[in-house]
């Protein structure tokens, strides 16, 4: 048995042996044959690696009837980018943009780099990444398009505080993955393919539960420590396809986007006893079950009352707020975190990017934001300061492109 520190010296001298030899073999001949007598030299002391895939390889198509990112289980990162359309940027320019932004999509969602890919080692761990595409009332006209009624700025509501650097926009970007580096590499490969076409007008990064942290299809939850979405429709059923999917013109298949970003007060939230929270939002923070029930998907009892009298689910609520007697008032809730530090005396600058999808704007998302706009608890610890609304294409095949259907 080697005295103490003589395996290292061993373990020293060795790579000493293997440099010279690899030295030797570069100048005799090449690296390639000098990498294959080094893994040749290690391989009986190297240990098994094991060979299950990774779940950087993990891929979401891009083609199809939909564009991906939206019946996607939400993946732990998302970052959110609105463009404007530059002045010279006419039809036959959009339609050049939507076939180079779709072309390199489609190959980073593969895990291959992008047409003219400066980082293409970058690019090989997709982790489950989506770019969805959304464009507003200008690209649509530009298009020579006719667009949805709905198609517009949201209407001013009293909780608003809403600043131009972080509303509205020509064009939507939605990148999403797993890993962080992807959304980063892929959302510079997609921002160089648009400079030519479009600036710049805002852009917000977001997070989930890393991934493996929470069984798949748990609800997330928001910085509030509420769970947030347990009555969103399932997809894959019928009523996800009549709430989320457009079925007329070249909008068919496609969706309407509202991305809104609601800055959360957590300093004063903080104040709030347990009791108070679960009072504002109508559900327990422990589990998110109703007031009136035991599990996060129990129907509410809007009708029960306590033994003075008071409703269990109180009227301020937000889950009282947020339902509605008609099944058509209802959305498809897709939102991130976010934390972009503190300033001065605030704790931190963090909230929520609301990204909800739904087939009609007008019709589904903003009977229920006037009713949170009226008597909404949770109004007390929530600020919009920016809010956009986007019409998102259907996907489309391999031999072509989104937006085909809006420029063809």
């Amino acid at each position: 048995m080697p005295a103490p520190g003589k395996g290292a010296r061993t373990d020293r001298t060795g790579s000493t042996r293997r440099q010279f030899l690899l030295g030797g073999a570069v100048a005799g001949v090449g690296a390639a044959a000098a990498v294959g007598a080094d893994q040749a030299l290690t391989s009986t002391d190297a240990p098994a690696v094991d060979a299950a895939p990774l779940h950087g390889a993990q891929t979401v198509p891009f083609h199809g009837a939909h564009q991906a990112g939206i019946d996607t289980d939400a993946q732990a990162h998302g970052l959110f980018v609105a463009l404007d359309l530059r002045d010279g940027t006419d039809r036959e320019a959009l339609r050049r943009m939507m076939r180079i932004l779709t072309d390199d999509a489609a190959r980073l969602t593969r895990g291959e780099p992008a047409l003219a890919d400066s980082e293409p080692e970058l690019a090989v761990a997709p982790s489950r990444l989506t770019v969805t595409f959304g464009v507003g009332p200008r690209f649509v006209a530009r298009a020579r398009g006719e667009a949805p009624g709905w198609l517009k700025a949201l209407p001013s509501f009293t909780v608003d505080r809403l600043v131009p650097e972080l509303s509205d926009g020509d064009l939507l970007l939605q990148v999403a993955a797993d890993d962080p580096l992807t959304v980063a590499h892929a959302s510079r490969m997609l921002l160089k393919d648009a400079r030519s076409f479009a600036t710049v007008r805002w852009t917000q990064q977001g997070f989930r539960r890393a991934h493996g942290t929470v069984r798949p299809g748990t609800t997330m939850r928001n910085l509030f420590g509420q769970v947030d979405g347990t009555a969103n429709p399932v997809p894959g059923t019928a009523d996800f396809d009549r709430l989320v999917w457009a079925g007329d013109g070249w909008l068919a298949g496609g969706t309407g986007v509202v991305v809104r970003r609601i800055r959360m007060t957590l300093d004063t939230w903080d104040e709030l006893d347990r009791s108070g929270r679960e009072q504002s939002v109508g559900r327990y923070l422990s589990d998110g079950a109703p007031l009136t029930g035991t599990d996060e998907h129990d129907e509410p009892d809007f009708e029960a009352t306590t033994e003075i009298g008071f409703p269990v689910i109180p009227e301020f609520s937000h889950l009282r707020r947020a339902r509605s007697e008609n099944p058509d008032e209802r959305i498809f809730r897709r939102a991130y975190n976010y934390d972009d530090g503190g300033s001065g005396t605030q704790v931190s600058d963090a909230g929520l990017i609301f990204v909800s999808y739904q087939a009609d704007v007008e019709r589904q998302f903003v009977p229920i934001q006037r009713r949170l706009d009226e008597l909404d608890l949770l109004n007390r610890w929530t600020v919009p300061i920016g809010s956009a609304v986007f019409a998102v294409p259907p996907g489309c095949d391999e031999d072509g492109f989104i937006g085909e259907t809006l420029l063809t």
